[in-house]
């Protein structure tokens, strides 16, 4: 609330104390032929028209890496050697894992060995992203009128809580070469892949996390006719809107997915590869953040006012803002460490619609 008193004040004190400057002490009076304020409230509609762009993801784990593999079951390793490598490393692998029990713990025949990890430093995860939902608010319109054409005007809602819907699936490309040890130290390097699954954004009636939405704007209008001659009389504003999002609350179900991906980053920082295969729970707890930029962006209205009176008359706009805001989701360890950093570039670009009845004076 307090960014967007300090917006407001930014924008509209230089306009009013230039003139001020030259102005009588009865400045903010006039001839009669037109009022110096007006205020409106009414519904406020906004309706977003960006589209979802793809989540780019880091973690702590950078390519090259080697760590140790340490308990791994015979089964795990099964599922995720690569087929498309040399058919004789193939046969030599399947052929020793073929001979052991599917719950074999390789960890404890010293035979698991180390993975140089790949895959897991950076990646786009393709067909996901976020999208603003459509709000209705309570909106409030102010003009401080320079003459009878020409204002200033400050725009704002009673901030609602949005609805952020999720699209996709994100999931990680994790590659790997494994040297064996112990027993199957005889054994070729052999590659390892698998895309493990880290969350639906769908999950939840799709609603992958809500905020309060705080979105003033303000602007110069100008405002066609004349008063006490034409009782409708259009208007055009060109100006800026500032957006700034707080009480971010993300989806129970997203949440403890990432807790469980930030368990698999750190068992392959603690020499325990094939427990993060298995998706076991890590050393450390684990706290997820989400964060929206705030953002400024211009904003253009068309409307129109329909005097009832001198005093009493209705109002409708429809405004258009080239708006986003950079969303980062982020899993820390207990020790402040950060394991997982996800951005999406939150489109919005709403068109808002307004429809009030205000007062002059």
């Amino acid at each position: 609330m307090k960014k967007t008193f300090i917006f407001a004040c930014a924008v509209v004190s230089p306009l009013l104390f230039s003139q001020a400057a030259f102005a009588e002490f009865d400045y903010f009076k006039t001839d009669g032929s037109f009022k110096r304020f007006s205020v409106s409230a009414g519904w406020l509609h906004a309706a977003p028209q960006g589209d979802a762009n793809a989540l780019k993801n880091t973690t702590a784990i950078k390519d090259g890496t080697v760590a140790d593999n340490g308990s791994v079951r015979v089964s795990t390793v099964r599922e995720v050697i690569d087929p498309d490598q040399d058919a004789v490393t193939l046969g030599a692998v399947n052929g020793l894992l073929g001979i052991l029990p599917a719950n074999t713990d390789l960890g404890a025949l010293g035979a698991s060995g180390t993975t140089k990890v790949n895959g897991l430093e950076s990646w786009t995860s393709a067909g996901t992203g976020l999208e603003s939902d459509d709000v209705d608010t309570v909106g409030l319109l102010f003009n401080y009128y320079l003459d009878d054409n020409w204002s200033v005007e400050f725009k704002a809602g009673v901030p609602p809580k949005v609805d952020i819907m999720g699209k996709g699936q994100v999931f990680a490309p994790f590659t790997g070469e494994v040297t064996a040890s112990g027993v199957g130290s005889g054994l070729p390097e052999f590659d390892i892949k698998k895309d493990i699954p880290i969350t639906d954004l769908e999950q939840g009636s799709g609603v992958a996390s809500t905020a309060r939405a705080w979105l003033p704007a303000a602007g110069i209008q100008y405002q066609f006719g004349q008063s006490g001659v034409n009782k409708f009389r259009p208007y055009v504003v060109a100006g800026v809107m500032y957006a700034y999002f707080n009480d971010i609350e993300l989806n129970d179900g997203i949440r403890q997915d990432l807790e469980r991906a930030g368990d698999q980053i750190q068992n392959i920082k603690d020499g325990k590869a094939g427990a993060a295969l298995e998706n076991l729970k890590s050393s450390s707890g684990m706290h997820v953040d989400v964060d929206a930029e705030s953002a400024f962006a211009p904003i253009l209205t068309i409307g129109a006012t329909y005097d009832f009176n001198d005093r009493w008359f209705g109002v409708g706009s429809l405004s258009y803002a080239k708006l986003d805001s950079e969303t980062t989701i982020t899993v820390k360890n207990d020790a402040g460490e950060e394991l997982i950093r996800s951005k999406s570039n939150l489109d919005i670009d709403p068109y808002i619609s307004y429809l009030g009845v205000g007062y002059r004076f």
